[in-house]
């Protein structure tokens, strides 16, 4: 069927139309319960609705960009076209992960490597026991000691291409590493609890025993947490005085209003790392942080999103209407007022929200969360 609807404005009649058929093709080719997976750019083919409020997303948030071929809704595509789906939408990708997993660009994204002339291996260097750095190990070919060695950066780079290149077991298109990150993202797509994904470790482990899986979902994290982009725990105040942070690190109680630094202050201070056996000690209350620089840098450093950067300077269409955030007046007037930061097509602007909520929903426990979230 003829397709242009779907570039029409949602308010038009046609449009409106086209959304009508689309969703008589989905529920006679593809329901389940009364419901199908909803394309909407929110819902992006993961969740499961009635007609009525699968229209209702469609006509107020619009198709996800690129879903022209209903793949999700009973369209079939012929044999050996799925590499013709169009790569901005974002889940098609999982039909063909195996085929299409740049694991080596995504590390070589992640640590900035791409422009350095960095190799998969460091040359000259071959694993050795002799030498470790940062949990890796390189010896340079005929010596026992490297003359120059890798940075802790790049030791971590070298690492994870290791793992990368680790096949999950013999003869596996999966290495390792690419299993891990891939079930861990649908970890979070599916907001699996720990627990689960554990649960689901041991059962893979007991059907595949000869293959390299990790035994829970915090072996998991180990394997893939020197990609980066983790976060830190910051001890506070019960009464939110103040952060046990930096030379107040240890302080054993508040200055303002002398509360203990410890639920329970009696007890041995054991370890604190985040991978290693908890501390009997538990703080009165943790600020979970999570850097904003290098997350600001990633976006940069991807080839997937360095070009979306700079999209308002280099793409947007200026054209006098509302489209994007560029083309209000608050933008405009902050230009105005910062023009050395404004001719700069790199620099970004933050918008900064809050609100409290309670993160175990209908359950009567009082316990709130306070998510303090800058967006791009």
């Amino acid at each position: 069927m003829d397709r242009t609807w779907m570039n029409l404005s949602r308010g038009s009649n046609e449009y409106r139309n086209g959304v009508q058929t689309f969703l008589d093709i989905a529920f006679l080719n593809s329901s389940q319960e009364n419901m199908i997976l909803c394309p909407c750019k929110k819902c992006g083919n993961i969740y499961w609705h009635y007609r009525e409020v699968v229209y209702e997303h469609l006509i107020v948030d619009g198709f996800i960009r690129g879903y022209k071929k209903w793949i999700f809704h009973g369209e079939c595509t012929p044999s050996g076209a799925s590499s013709t789906i169009n790569s901005g939408y974002p889940y098609s990708g999982y039909r063909q992960y195996v085929r299409e997993d740049d694991m080596e660009g995504m590390l070589r994204d992640a640590f900035n490597m791409r422009s350095e002339g960095f190799q998969s291996c460091p040359p000259n260097y071959v694993a050795s026991d002799d030498y470790n750095i940062g949990g890796n190990t390189f010896m340079e070919t005929g010596r026992s000691v490297p003359d120059e060695q890798p940075n802790e950066e790049a030791a971590k780079f070298y690492k994870l291409l290791g793992e990368m290149n680790e096949e999950l077991y013999e003869g596996s298109k999966f290495s390792t590493m690419s299993f891990c990150v891939r079930l861990f993202h649908i970890k979070c797509l599916e907001r699996w609890s720990g627990n689960s994904l554990t649960m689901l470790l041991e059962l893979l482990r007991e059907i595949f025993p000869f293959a390299k899986i990790p035994q829970s979902c915090k072996d998991m994290k180990k394997v893939i947490k020197d990609l980066g982009l983790g976060y830190n725990k910051i001890h506070s105040c019960p009464n939110d005085c103040m952060l046990y942070w930096g030379d107040r690190r240890n302080q054993q109680s508040c200055h303002v209003c002398g509360k203990s630094h410890w639920m329970n202050a009696d007890a041995e201070d054991v370890n604190e790392d985040e991978y290693e056996p908890q501390s009997r000690r538990k703080p009165s209350k943790i600020l979970r942080y999570f850097p904003l620089i290098q997350r600001l840098q990633r976006l940069f450093m991807s080839s997937k999103t360095a070009e979306f950067m700079t999209w308002h300077h280099d793409q947007r269409k200026d054209d006098g209407l509302l489209r994007h955030p560029a083309d209000s007046l608050a933008w405009k007037s902050f230009n105005n007022k910062f023009p050395s930061f404004a001719s700069d097509p790199r620099s970004v602007r933050l918008g900064l929200a809050s609100d409290g909520f309670n993160p175990f929903k209908i359950m009567s426990t009082s316990y709130s969360t306070w998510p303090v979230v800058l967006v791009p």
